[in-house]
């Protein structure tokens, strides 16, 4: 997956997610097998928020319709984790991406939108 990147930073890799929620949708992936974020070492997770930030910015600069993100880790297969190894979302958001954003990822759990 390595070969895939288009960034690294320390422990961790960017790539282009396979199936993208929106345009420029990336995953940010440890190098070492980590089974989920909570796994994950403390230089790991510094390297992840690292590499989310520089990433934002390289997105924000790129596409001026980018006003918003969503930044995640789905932690257990419960919580709709598919891939067995540590990855973090950084999912760009635009105006009208979406009927009704409200609750942004507490979608997850369609029936907690309404707080």
């Amino acid at each position: 997956m390595l070969e895939r990147a288009v960034a690294i930073h320390g422990s961790v890799f960017a790539v282009k997610d396979k199936y993208p929620a929106t345009d420029g949708h990336l995953l940010v992936i440890t190098r070492r097998h980590s089974e989920d974020f909570f796994s994950m070492t403390p230089q790991e997770r510094k390297d992840a928020d690292e590499l989310l930030l520089q990433l934002r910015a390289q997105i924000l600069q790129r596409d001026k319709a980018v006003s918003g993100f969503n930044v995640g880790a789905n932690c257990g297969i419960v919580a709709g984790q598919k891939v067995m190894h540590a990855h973090i979302h950084l999912i760009p958001r635009r105006e009208r991406d979406a009927q009704e954003p409200t609750g942004g990822v507490r979608g997850a759990v369609p029936d907690s939108l309404l707080y």
